[in-house]
C-alpha cells in the first residue's frame, strides 16, 4: 500500500535577506498505483517540494502536513523517511569518492531492511538491476557518481530505486541531461517500478518528452510555489504547445 498526502504545505528557505517562502500551500494526494507529474517554470518550487518531503535540512516547514499511509512524515528523520518507504532520485546526484557502488547499495539496503541481504542473492540482484539499466557489472566497483556521465548517474539512481524497493518514488528531473537512448532506459526502469503493486510516483520535469515513455495519471502545473492547475496527460500537451504564460499571468 502507498498513499502520499501533502496538505497545505508551506516551506521557507533562509536567504541573505532573511526567510523566503518558496512553497505557499501545496496540496496533492498520490494514491497507490498513481503517477503524478509536476511541471512548471524554473524557480516555481518543484525541487523544493521534493527536497522538503525527503527532509533536506536547508528547507524549513512552516505549515501543513505530509503523511505516507497515515504516518506523519515530517516528524521523521531523513533515514526514517527512507525506511518508511520514501525514495528521492536527485536532479544532481553527488559524488562520493572512495565508496563503491556495491558497498553503497548494500549499506543502504541493510539500513532500510534492518538486516544485511544475503550476499549470494544480493550480488545477483545488483548485477541484474545494472544489466537492465545497460550498466556493466564492473560499474559496481566504481566510486559512487565519481566520473559518471549524466546518463550513468541517472541510470544508477534508477538501479537504486529497483533494489531499495520503496513505496513512493520522488523523481526530481530524472530526464535532465539524458540523450534519447538513456531516456528510454531510465523510463523503462521507472515503468518496471510502477507496474508493481502498491507503488506511487511523483515525477518532476520541465519537458513532456519523458511523459511519452512514462504516462502520468495526473499532471500538475506548478507556479509560484503552489499548484496552479491539474489535469490529465492532455495538460502536458497543452503546456508543450503553449508554455506557462497564461498560468504566470493569472498568478501575477
Amino acid at each position: 500500500m502507498s498513499k502520499l498526502e501533502i496538505t497545505d504545505l508551506h516551506v521557507t528557505v533562509e536567504t541573505e535577506d532573511g526567510p523566503k517562502e518558496i512553497l505557499k500551500g501545496v496540496t496533492l494526494t498520490i494514491n497507490e498505483g498513481e503517477t503524478h507529474a509536476i511541471m512548471g517554470p524554473n524557480g516555481s518550487g518543484k525541487s523544493t517540494l521534493a527536497y522538503s518531503i525527503a527532509g533536506h535540512p536547508k528547507y524549513t516547514i512552516t505549515g501543513g502536513s505530509v503523511t505516507l499511509d497515515g504516518q506523519d512524515v515530517l516528524s521523521l528523520s531523513v533515514d526514517e523517511r527512507a525506511r518508511a518507504g520514501m525514495f528521492l532520485a536527485m536532479q544532481y546526484p553527488v559524488e562520493v569518492p572512495g565508496v563503491s557502488v556495491a558497498n553503497f547499495l548494500r549499506t543502504a539496503k541493510t539500513a532500510i531492511d534492518g538486516e544485511a541481504p544475503k550476499l549470494r542473492t544480493w550480488v545477483k540482484d545488483v548485477n541484474g538491476a545494472l544489466e537492465r539499466l545497460n550498466l556493466d557489472s564492473t560499474f559496481s566497483q566504481r566510486s559512487v557518481n565519481e566520473g559518471f556521465s549524466g546518463g550513468e548517474k541517472k541510470r544508477h539512481e534508477i538501479a537504486q530505486l529497483e533494489l531499495l524497493d520503496p513505496k513512493v518514488a520522488i523523481l526530481d528531473e530524472t530526464d535532465s541531461g539524458l540523450d534519447i537512448d538513456a531516456l528510454k532506459i531510465v523510463s523503462e526502469g521507472v515503468n518496471r517500478f510502477r507496474r508493481q503493486d502498491g507503488k506511487g510516483v511523483l515525477l518532476i520535469t520541465h519537458y513532456t518528452r519523458i511523459l511519452r515513455y512514462i504516462e502520468p495519471d495526473v499532471v500538475h502545473v506548478f507556479v509560484d510555489g503552489k499548484v496552479a492547475a491539474s489535469g490529465g496527460k492532455e495538460l502536458a500537451d497543452e503546456l508543450e504547445a503553449e508554455g506557462y504564460d497564461k498560468y504566470l499571468k493569472a498568478n501575477a
